[in-house]
């Protein structure tokens, strides 16, 4: 597409492209935005030298569009153009964009993909960690799903729970890169290459004297937390269960280990929870204190794909503003360049309202979409990972039970709403006109 507009003179044609999510997944009532700004500094750096440009000119459907021409923009290609977005861990819902940008069409056009990609995947499981750390009720959770996913993916998931309340991860790059707290325990490994259970756990203890986690379920969970308690003592921080009847368990568990005197020692639970089989535990009355979430955290297993969309809704030629919009069914959007205004209850969500950029907010209202890039420059320096988390977690604490309820909304009135403001219908229905006739 880069290649057709350069070809047939259009390069220069101005674009505004927004990213949405048409609908919620259907167990979700609300998503945590996240990997906005790595997508906006991914875009800002992205270039192409020499072997990128051999290896396109080895392609065959690009061979031939590929002519010195070309390989001179492509060489001389910067993101030079306008960007407003909304702050990673703002919670946002279907209709209302995410982003907007406005660039030269081959620039609008070639962050497609990688935004998309950023976003998605990052979103989607910020979205699924929210609900899993609401579900814990206060009990800490620990990301445990590097196993599950990608590596890269991995990195992304464990920064994806921190924004919206983990308190760790098990992935130790994650915790190099953003400074994440690191955590964790040996594997069934450990204990199965000992000769018993008993001098795995001494073996564990010298090398962690400070104080140690260990999983006790290889064999016999419940002799397991007797073992545990005589060997580590003072030095036992937790013990970990991972399989079995969890509720059952820890509360034989919690009583070893305040009969042997280790009643601060932790009880961690793991083991292909969610944030169901998490409340379930909580409203029996479990006394598990932390919980290791994997893999339906990492792979947002009920949800497990995000559909955001990334589409042009005007461009500029020739000094005409043409507003463009899809009118297929289930698939329309709106034309025009919009911005979105949310009214607050304190730091609660009640309404957002979409209207189109020029509009004016109205009393009590904050407009979500603020700039970030101007020219091809950050207009605004990226906010840290512990401010976003902060903000994030605020907002999470504060919404409703209507949008914190984990099962899937069935009457309208438990979904958030997303008012359209009548100049934004008005235009669709003058774009509808000038292409249906």
């Amino acid at each position: 597409m880069a290649a057709g507009y350069f070809h047939r003179g259009l390069s220069h044609t101005r674009a505004t492209c927004e990213l949405f999510v048409r609908r919620l997944p259907r167990p979700r009532r609300y998503l945590v935005a996240n990997e906005v700004e790595a997508a906006i500094d991914a875009a800002l750096a992205l270039r192409f030298d020499d072997d990128d440009l051999a290896y396109l000119r080895d392609v065959p459907g690009l061979r031939d569009a590929l002519t010195p021409e070309l390989e001179a923009y492509l060489r001389d290609f910067r993101f030079r153009g306008d960007i407003d977005a909304v702050p990673d861990g703002t919670l946002v819902f279907a209709g209302a964009p995410l982003m907007r940008v406005t660039a030269d069409i081959i620039e609008a056009q070639l962050f497609e993909t990688l935004v998309l990609s950023m976003v998605n995947h990052g979103t989607m499981v910020a979205s699924k960690a929210a609900r899993i750390v609401h579900a814990a009720a206060g009990r800490a959770v620990l990301e445990f799903g590097t196993r599950r996913t990608h590596p890269a993916a991995a990195i992304g998931a464990a920064r994806a729970a921190y924004l919206v309340g983990a308190v760790g991860t098990s992935n130790v790059e994650a915790g190099r890169r953003y400074g994440i707290p690191v955590s964790g325990t040996a594997a069934h490994m450990w204990t199965m290459t000992h000769d018993d259970e008993v001098s795995s756990f001494e073996n564990y203890v010298a090398t962690f004297p400070k104080g140690t986690f260990l999983l006790i379920d290889t064999y016999d969970t419940l002799r397991g937390a007797e073992r545990a308690a005589k060997v580590a003592k003072d030095k036992l921080r937790g013990v970990r269960l991972d399989s079995g009847d969890l509720d059952g368990l820890s509360r034989e568990v919690r009583k070893i280990l305040d009969r042997e005197g280790c009643p601060e020692a932790k009880v961690v639970a793991s083991g292909d929870l969610n944030e169901y089989s998490i409340d379930r535990l909580l409203r029996a009355g479990a006394p598990i204190d932390t919980f290791g979430v994997g893999t339906e955290l990492v792979c947002s297993k009920d949800a497990p794909s995000l559909g955001g969309v990334y589409k042009v809704v005007q461009y500029e030629r020739d000094g005409k503003v043409v507003p463009v919009g899809k009118l297929s069914e289930g698939k329309a959007t709106y034309p025009g360049p919009h911005q979105v205004f949310r009214r607050l209850d304190g730091k609660c969500p009640i309404r957002d309202r979409l209207t189109l950029v020029d509009a004016e907010p109205e009393e009590g209202e904050v407009p979500l979409l603020v700039p970030m890039v101007r020219g091809g420059e950050r207009c605004s320096p990226s906010s840290t990972l512990d401010e976003r988390r902060a903000t994030a977690m605020a907002t999470l604490a504060a919404l409703p039970p209507g949008l914190t309820a984990l099962e899937s909304p069935t009457p309208k009135a438990e979904m958030y709403p997303v008012v359209v403001d009548a100049p934004v219908q008005a235009l669709l229905g003058e774009v509808a006109k000038r292409h249906r006739g």
